[in-house]
């Protein structure tokens, strides 16, 4: 079991920027991939980013491509996402997530664990 715990969201204005963060207890994720969702209201839950643990390899939706970073801390067994360039449309619940199959997908069924969720909103 792999619990996961987001936080740093909250409110900004656009243009500005926070940082999420994503820590991970129960296993050590050295051969899983790590992704950040979101779900706006009314709509279905989309890819944000991905990394996967053990090479580092990093993934992002194109709507987020320039702005936002994935990162990760293995000593502290944690996932970061920073935003920046924050627009109103990034306004969601950020969900962080967790595969066991190391695959970075962008399909939320092939992630086994998530978080409870962060609400980002931005202001304009």
């Amino acid at each position: 079991q792999v619990q996961l715990v987001e936080s740093g969201g909250g409110l900004v204005q656009a243009g500005g920027s926070l940082r999420l963060s994503c820590a991970a207890s129960g296993r050590t994720l050295s051969n899983y991939a790590m992704s950040w969702f979101r779900q706006a209201p009314g709509k279905e839950r989309e890819f944000v980013a991905a990394v996967r643990w053990s090479v580092g390899n990093t993934y992002y939706a194109d709507s987020v491509k320039g702005r936002f970073t994935i990162s990760r801390d293995n000593a502290k067994n944690t996932v970061y996402l920073q935003m920046n360039s924050l627009k109103p449309e990034d306004t969601a619940v950020y969900y962080c997530a967790a595969s066991m199959a190391g695959t970075a997908t962008r399909l939320p069924k092939d992630y086994d664990y998530w978080g409870q969720g962060t609400q980002v909103t931005v202001s304009s």
